[in-house]
């Protein structure tokens, strides 16, 4: 690893760990191989092998975990039982089409994609490895750092938990990850304290009633009525019998009910999602949402069977964590390049590991500085400036040594 970027013209030192053009040019090019043959959670075979060859090629140990899918990896010598500085990435895509034009790296597999951004996350946590694992031969990691690929962030409630079964955070004292961000330019990171992203659970929900006559609906359960009052009703009595403040939401998706104008159906179905950004909230949220789904549907006469399906905490950034990847950003890139970011209800299993060690995740910008169209997340057109690749080694990389240099512990 070359050592020149260890001075800046005014002759005072800087944090080595910059990341060379060979390694940027690689990187890209696996980001893009990657972008091309998405696979989906559980199911990333070829993305774990190509993670694994890669590693061991740089002299590496990468473990697989114990379901075929995911890897971890440690990079320098653990002999006093310090806790260690984890790095994570998600490495699954979505099952929905790339529809970008005239885009050479677009998705190969028929409705599969990458179009939340994990190939860059991956890549990311790749590059940071190869450049640590270069600190490491020459004498230079102060401390180990664990990488940590994980599969099967978009099935719920979500891989990470698989993962910590598996030993991902044995030994780690703090975790870190980026997450695009295509409402941010490239070079510039999003950071926040506390709740950034929110829990979210599915629901699903079926009524079942004795149908009848649209002339007759007195002799009949009317599921259309009642399933439109369960939509409507029941996330106002939600929103009355928690803190507002918790941001707890229920939202549908979905409804099916009845095939004939004259016809009043004897069976209903919904399904839709609850978010909260508050973590207390979010634990008493399931018993809250079905009891106000049962008193609507009782109110209508309808028979109600729901089933809520736990699925991710909200990520809440720990605020020591969150300093280290502001210190790292601005030792790498200044203070401009840190901007304050909105929570989102977007569900994240990177909350996962936050219910174990103290963690943050950053928003890593992915917008071409000056494009107007946004390319939002688990949309088939997602695409990110790879920019943003160099930008998330080079975070990573500094809060691993900054890591080092803080903590006495």
């Amino acid at each position: 690893m070359s050592r020149e970027s260890e001075a800046d013209p005014s002759g005072e030192a800087v944090l080595p760990g910059s990341l060379p053009e060979a390694l940027r040019a690689e990187l890209v090019a696996f980001r893009r191989d990657m972008h091309m043959h998405p696979e989906l959670g559980n199911q990333e075979f070829r993305t774990t092998a190509a993670i694994k060859e890669r590693l061991e090629r740089a002299g590496l140990k990468p473990r697989v975990l114990t379901a075929g899918t995911g890897l971890i990896c440690d990079i320098g010598d653990w002999t006093d039982g310090t806790p260690v500085l984890a790095m994570r990435a998600d490495i699954d895509a979505l099952p929905i089409p790339d529809t970008k034009a005239d885009c050479a790296y677009r998705s190969t597999v028929p409705d599969r994609a990458h179009a939340c951004g994990h190939d860059v996350h991956t890549t990311v946590v790749l590059g940071a490895g190869l450049v640590l694992a270069d600190l490491h031969r020459e004498g230079r990691l102060p401390r180990p750092v664990r990488l940590i690929f994980q599969p099967a962030e978009e099935v719920l409630p979500g891989g990470a938990a698989d993962a910590i079964e598996d030993g991902a955070l044995e030994g780690v004292g703090r975790i870190i990850a980026v997450h695009c961000d295509p409402r941010v330019d490239a070079g510039l990171v999003g950071l926040r304290e506390g709740a950034i992203t929110s829990a979210c659970d599915r629901l699903e929900i079926s009524l079942e009633g004795p149908g009848g006559h649209t002339a007759r609906p007195h002799l009949t359960t009317d599921l259309v009525t009642a399933a439109a009052r369960v939509v409507t009703d029941v996330p106002a009595l939600v929103g009355r019998r928690v803190d507002t403040r918790a941001g707890l939401a229920v939202t549908w998706g979905r409804i099916d009910c009845g095939h004939a104008p004259n016809v009043i159906p004897q069976h209903a179905e919904l399904s839709g999602t609850v978010r909260c950004l508050d973590i207390e909230a979010w634990r008493e949220a399931a018993d809250l949402v079905v009891a106000a789904i049962d008193e609507v549907a009782n109110l209508h006469r309808a028979k109600s069977e729901i089933n809520y399906v736990r699925g991710v905490p909200p990520v809440v950034n720990d605020a020591d964590v969150t300093g280290l990847l502001r210190d790292a950003m601005v030792a790498r890139r200044g203070e401009e390049a840190v901007e304050s970011t909105e929570q989102s209800l977007g569900g994240e299993d990177f909350s996962w590991y936050l219910e174990r060690v103290p963690g943050a995740m950053a928003r890593l910008g992915v917008r071409t500085p000056g494009e107007r169209t946004v390319r939002d997340l688990h949309q088939g057109d997602f695409d990110a400036d790879e920019h943003a690749i160099t930008v998330g080694v080079e975070l990573f990389t500094a809060a691993a040594l900054l890591d080092a240099a803080t903590r006495t512990a």
